[in-house]
């Protein structure tokens, strides 16, 4: 931004000083020889109209995911000037710009042990007080460090942490010497609207340590992990009394899943009806979807900004203009992460494209398209179990009759809620062998919980029993009495001990062969871990295979000779 912003003040004298100060700045060129000048990816000011002596009433503000100064990222401290490269235009555009810091801003301690987090995933970053001013240098004002990782370096590490935000041109939320020092919004005034920045970390602890939740008498993260965080809540209803704009920037969902997991969705409802006017946030390291609770602005994910490596490389900023009353528009600058490790502008067609998937993610959140919409609804996962009786026995006539492996009797009828892929909940329906039912219900909760899409879920016998019918219909499914393809033997689906989950997204893919034929175009995917994939696609490791596994079933993607991508079984089947 043109000139930096005073933060403000709770008496009125020092609040007219400061209104006198934010009416005098204007945004201006480009300083010169800036290497942000000129560069593309670069929106117009959005924020312009009044006159110069008086506050125009709406306010841009600019938002970006993770960054942190790791490895080869260290070289970007040495002179702040252009170190985030051109994005950094877009941010300097804004009235306010705002991300998280990824680190713990320390040169001191030890790594926090961090014993409560998965052994193979512990990773400790921290970075120098150098990374503010670069920050401050690439036009960001608020900088939240409510994350998994500013407690890395243990007390130690937060008590410089807290030191060096006291020092810096940036405002430094989401922690503090208490719990209520670390709820304490950032309060800013600009063009005439009051705006506080608050910030708190919705994922698990990773350590023992009390630095990863501030207590009332102990410093750490500003913590928002429970069901409903009164403490965050409490803090937002109390801005939202006396300030125009609440933004509240968060540290949740799943790592690499672009859908928003139940708890996220509930949480944006809940800081939404507090009288949040914009909810956005960060770590799965990949896009989420964003769009509309209300009158509430939510945004799931916005991905990695400064990364030490481009394995997942979109990104971009999320722009909001708002005034008085709240947020007015969005827009999206989509950039990609390139070998160095900082955001590259799109331009031309690749920018149409990127906005277009940008969009396209808002499908599975469940958010309204258009301010005063409401998010769909978000009920608590369900499920039942009961046995085959007369009626539903007569329903399943083409996918059971004699000669069957299984009896009716030992087979089990399950409802279950689900996502759609609108970010709906539906009711489905499945049978498997009364051996697994339950699992299986709980395998399929989990997916609930962590957002991911299933097309629909329907017994075969609404398409004759026909698998190749059902698989077309994008059906996922479980019992059905028939033979493996192009074999004499029982297949799995037989015995009830196997499901196939989205066959579209997931087909069967064998020398020369894909089924369903519509399921070509996901045939060659890449499902590493990690590996970035469209909505309802099952990978390596990935919430699906993890649930099942934890049942005791199998993937098919493991096969070798073929790939059966939505096929799921148990390893006791026979």
């Amino acid at each position: 931004m043109a000139g930096r912003l005073a933060s403000r003040a709770g008496t009125a004298a020092l609040g007219l000083a400061v209104w006198l100060a934010l009416a005098a700045c204007t945004v201006g060129p480009e300083r010169p020889g800036d290497p942000a000048a000129a560069e593309p990816g670069i929106p117009a000011s959005t924020t312009g109209g009044a006159g110069p002596d008086e506050p125009s009433g709406e306010v841009t503000l600019a938002f970006a995911g993770d960054v942190h100064f790791e490895e080869h990222l260290t070289r970007l401290l040495e002179d702040p000037r252009g170190a985030l490269g051109p994005m950094a235009g877009v941010l300097r555009e804004a009235d306010l710009a705002m991300l998280n810091l990824e680190s713990a801003i320390t040169e001191r301690g030890r790594r926090d042990p961090k014993e409560l987090e998965d052994a193979d995933n512990r990773y400790h970053f921290r970075t120098s007080p150098r990374a503010l001013e670069v920050l401050a240098d690439a036009g960001v004002d608020v900088v939240s460090v409510a994350n998994n990782h500013v407690g890395d370096y243990g007390r130690v590490g937060l008590a410089d942490t807290l030191r060096a935000g006291r020092d810096a041109d940036v405002a430094l939320i989401g922690i503090g010497r208490d719990e209520p020092e670390a709820l304490t919004p950032h309060r800013v005034t600009e063009n005439g609207v009051d705006l506080a920045f608050l910030a708190a970390d919705s994922v698990f602890r990773e350590g023992s340590s009390d630095v990863w939740a501030a207590g009332p008498d102990s410093a750490g993260v500003a913590a928002a992990r429970r069901a409903r965080p009164a403490a965050l809540l409490r803090a937002v209803r109390s801005a939202a009394e006396v300030d125009d704009v609440v933004v509240v920037y968060l540290h949740w969902g799943r790592e690499r899943q672009s859908c928003p997991t139940q708890k996220q969705r509930l949480l944006g409802r809940q800081l939404a009806e507090a009288g949040a006017d914009v909810v956005v946030g960060s770590h799965s390291h990949v896009l989420g979807g964003a769009g509309w609770s209300g009158d509430t602005y939510v945004g799931y994910g916005l991905g990695n900004f400064v990364w030490y490596h481009d394995r997942q490389p979109d990104t971009g900023v999320l722009s909001l203009r708002v005034d008085r009353d709240g947020v007015v528009d969005a827009a999206w600058e989509p950039a990609l992460i390139a070998a160095g490790g900082r955001p590259r502008p799109l331009a031309g067609s690749a920018r149409g494209a990127a906005v277009d998937q940008w969009v396209d993610l808002q499908r599975c959140t469940g958010l309204a398209e258009e301010r005063g919409g409401e998010q769909a609804a978000d009920p608590a996962y369900a499920s039942s179990v009961r046995r085959i009786g007369p009626a539903l026995a007569e329903r399943m006539r083409t996918s059971h009759r004699p000669g069957c492996p299984v009896p009716l009797r030992d087979l089990r009828y399950l409802r279950m809620t689900h996502r759609d892929y609108d970010g709906r909940a539906r009711t489905g329906e499945m049978v498997v062998h009364r051996r697994y039912a339950r699992d299986v219900t709980r395998a399929f909760g989990r997916l609930y919980d962590v957002g991911f899409p299933i097309r629909r879920m329907r017994l075969v016998d609404d398409y004759d029993g026909d698998d190749d019918r059902s698989m077309a219909a994008n059906n996922t499914s479980g019992f059905n009495c028939r033979r493996v393809a192009g074999q004499a033997g029982w297949s799995d689906h037989a015995y009830g001990a196997a499901i196939d989950v989205n066959p579209i997204q997931n087909p069967y893919v064998r020398p020369g062969s894909v089924v369903p034929p519509s399921g070509r175009g996901f045939a060659r995917i890449d499902r590493s871990t990690g590996a970035l994939v469209p909505a309802g696609v099952i990978r390596v490791a990935d919430p699906v295979v993890e649930a099942f596994a934890r049942i005791g079933w199998d993937w098919g993607g493991y096969w070798v000779s073929s790939k059966d991508y939505q096929h799921l079984a148990a390893r006791d089947a026979r």
